[in-house]
């Protein structure tokens, strides 16, 4: 039990980190991203880690209402064909 708390722990600290460090600069939210990383890896136990995955990583696309933008092809397009 002891060692599957330790291997989670470490687990979680690192998903965080190298998510964090993958991301571009604009992508990461609420603090700048060394900042993020340098709570992740000098904040005790995993709660740096778990703080970055709940305030600091983008949202999903899809949530919060805001229509998605995605490429359309000319001939799918209303506006496009509205112009011909």
């Amino acid at each position: 039990m002891r060692v599957l708390v330790i291997v989670l722990t470490i687990a979680i600290q690192l998903y965080g980190l190298i998510d964090c460090a993958q991301r571009e600069d604009s992508e990461v939210r609420s603090l700048p991203r060394w900042g993020w990383i340098l709570i992740i890896i000098l904040g005790p136990l995993a709660i740096g880690a778990v703080a970055y995955l709940i305030a600091g990583r983008p949202k999903r696309p899809g949530k919060g209402g805001k229509k998605s933008k995605r490429t359309i092809a000319p001939d799918d397009d209303p506006d496009f064909l509205r112009g011909l």
